[in-house]
């Protein structure tokens, strides 16, 4: 999200009703079919005080099919997690639930250690 204070958002006020600022600075593209999408689960304890989480990465498309798939992911590992910055962040060691529902549901995953 952008920052009101940094050099690059110049935009103070416009009259037209549709205008948008592009927050990331990107087009948004369109997602991917889940059998093109190659995605990398690892997992990360940097900076979490020890604690172990999976991260979800390189997913190609829109921000509202990632936090769908976030949820659905989520849910099938019964625990908590977020999506920022093109990463699903799942709480814990769940990198084999992972893998196991990407696949079945048609995405391509590798798992990292």
């Amino acid at each position: 999200m952008a920052k009101k204070n940094e050099p690059g958002n110049r935009f103070v006020y416009s009259t037209d009703p549709d205008f948008r600022i592009d927050e990331n600075g990107h087009p948004q593209q369109e997602t991917l079919p889940p059998a093109q999408q190659k995605l990398k689960i690892r997992i990360d304890t940097k900076q979490r005080g020890g604690k172990a989480v999976s991260l979800v990465e390189g997913f190609v498309g829109k921000e509202e099919d990632l936090v769908e798939l976030g949820k659905k992911l989520k849910t099938y590992c019964g625990t908590g997690g977020t999506v920022k910055e093109n990463l699903i962040i799942i709480q814990g060691d769940q990198r084999d639930k992972l893998v196991q529902w990407l696949n079945k549901n048609g995405y391509t995953s590798s798992k990292k250690l």
